[in-house]
């Protein structure tokens, strides 16, 4: 391996020469107390910055075992790390002067999630961390003494002040590390207690504002009903009380403006844990929760919505549905038998984001329009049985239908962001009214058969071109995949690790003969044995974040350029 003097020198000799000398620098180099690899250099000063990584062993790092010996330490501390390397290299970012992105120092920026990403990973032997660097230049011309300047002296005082324990504020790596602990008791005690989620007293639920998801100052503290309320003893923080959300039918209800969205919302971003100070540190929901919604125009693959959806006009087979251009109604049924496909436990549903007729039909409609006319089963005659007979709970938001009271196990109200439990109330209330009812075809479980194939526009191209438009859509050479009603998908590096994920199985994991289970199960496999990193490679995207496996269902089944 070279050393850092080699690099020096080279970096000294190439001095005022065309920007494309630069590209001799590329290798790994020893600084004694970290590996500095020069991975890729950018074409110009004006191109994507070049990618840049340091590693530090173990031995050399001095962080102790303990700190991550399970997965979910080993990512808080990742997530720890790579927040305190990111402020430290942001500070000096633009120091190094010259054209276009010279002296650009960047890592990610993570959000008030703590995810799994490449930007920082601990290692069996090491610490590795990813980051951008804008090699300088004053127009086309190097201008190697300012690189120098970033890696020479720069860059040591960084690495030194993050990735070396005794230099590290240990008292806050301690916090998220028994924070991080913490969650995992309570999901843990999801599954013991038979509850879907759990929500602390004292959490802050609504967010600053529409693009902003930071705690929102002087909002109304969580409090739990006393009929829902249990106390957990926490390994870290002890004893803690909040409301309990049980597994079968939830029912939220309450005026416009009074926080029953931004209860679902805080139960939707409960499948991921929290940073510290972000208010819903002790909301903690079913990993495998799925937010179901219409999605008008989303394309369908060989879909099994006979469950929901039957007798089109024009026959339409909907025991294996295709449509590049789907309704509010199909679309939400491909939705439910898609999340059930992905293995999930509870489906999320906000009456405002729902297709109309998919939810419920009112009386009226039914003698004006006979159920023999009507091809959708709608969702509340299926709810019941999608809980008693394939284990699925529900939790959903309702404004203007109390058809729901019915099948409800539970009914929470809220008034002025407090929850109350009103389902007695609302029982008793209810059954002065018929409940909805339809002649229904008997409840069958679909069966998952698809053996996706990919098309010439995954693996049609010798250099393939991907971008991804922030939490929106992927694009891969002429194939975009929109991804803007999957609503858990909260940082643009997940999309990057799904645009990795559906490049890895259209070219290695897809041959018509696996199923979409097992073709992500394979994906997963080889992200728990060979981390995140084995995804990158030229051609995708780095700085990559870990989607949940819902989402990696939720991508492949949108990519226009799969067939089932």
């Amino acid at each position: 391996m070279k050393q850092s003097a080699d690099l020096k020198r080279l970096l000294t000799s190439i001095d005022h020469k065309s920007y494309p000398a630069y590209k001799d620098v590329r290798g790994a180099y020893d600084f004694n107390t970290y590996i500095l690899s020069i991975d890729h250099v950018q074409g110009d000063p004006f191109a994507s910055p070049s990618k840049v990584s340091v590693q530090v062993r173990h031995a050399k790092a001095g962080f102790p075992a303990e700190l991550f010996d399970t997965p979910w330490k080993k990512t808080a501390l990742e997530d720890y790390l790579l927040r305190c390397f990111s402020r430290e290299i942001g500070r000096l970012s633009f120091k190094a002067k010259g054209s276009g992105k010279s002296g650009l120092i960047a890592t990610s920026r993570p959000g008030q999630e703590v995810l799994s990403r490449t930007a920082c990973e601990i290692g069996r032997n090491e610490i590795t961390a990813r980051f951008e660097v804008g090699f300088p230049a004053f127009g086309r011309t190097i201008n190697s003494g300012e690189l120098i300047r970033i890696f020479f002296d720069f860059l040591p005082g960084c690495v030194e002040n993050v990735f070396f324990y005794r230099r590290q504020n240990t008292a806050e790596i301690k916090k998220r590390i028994t924070l991080a602990d913490d969650q995992q008791f309570i999901r843990n005690e999801l599954k013991r207690l038979d509850l879907v989620s759990f929500v602390a007293d004292g959490s802050i639920l609504p967010r600053e504002t529409g693009v902003s998801d930071r705690p929102m100052k002087g909002s109304v503290a969580f409090h739990s009903p006393d009929s829902l309320r249990i106390t957990l003893n926490l390994p870290g923080h002890g004893p803690i009380s909040g409301m309990a959300i049980h597994r079968g039918i939830t029912l939220i209800v309450g005026g416009g403006y009074h926080g029953k969205s931004t209860l679902l919302k805080a139960l939707e971003s409960g499948v991921y844990n929290h940073i510290p100070g972000d208010g819903r540190e002790y909301v903690i929901t079913d990993a495998s929760a799925g937010k179901l919604r219409s999605e008008d125009s989303r394309s369908i693959s060989n879909v099994d919505i006979s469950l929901f959806i039957h007798d089109l006009p024009g026959k339409s087979d909907t025991t294996s549905f295709s449509t590049p251009d789907a309704s509010g109604s199909t679309s939400q049924a491909a939705n439910v038998i898609e999340g059930i496909e992905s293995g999930t436990s509870l489906f999320l549903i906000d009456e405002d984001t729902s297709a109309t007729n998919f939810m419920v039909r009112d009386e009226l409609m039914q003698r004006v329009v006979a159920d023999s006319e009507e091809p959708i089963t709608p969702f509340i005659s299926r709810v019941r049985d999608l809980y008693e007979k394939l284990g699925i709970s529900s939790v959903l938001v309702a404004g203007s239908s109390g058809s729901y009271f019915h099948v409800a196990d539970t009914v929470i109200q809220m008034k002025e962001y407090v929850p109350y439990d009103i389902t007695d109330r609302a029982k008793t209330t209810a059954a002065e009214f018929p409940p909805f009812t339809a002649s229904i075809r008997p409840f069958s479980v679909p069966a998952f058969h698809r053996c996706p194939q990919p098309g010439k526009g995954l693996t049609g191209s010798d250099r393939t071109k991907v971008k991804v438009m922030g939490r929106e859509s992927i694009l891969i050479n002429k194939s975009l995949t929109d991804l803007r009603a999957v609503e858990q998908l909260t940082d643009s590096e997940q999309l990057n690790g799904l645009a990795a994920l559906l490049l890895e199985a259209a070219e290695h994991k897809m041959d018509g003969k696996k199923t979409l289970v097992q073709v992500v199960d394979l994906l997963e496999k080889q992200m728990d044995e060979k981390g995140l990193a084995s995804l990158l490679a030229p051609g995708r995207p780095g700085d990559l974040a870990r989607p949940r496996r819902q989402e990696i269902f939720a991508c492949l089944n949108r990519c226009r350029e799969l067939r089932f």
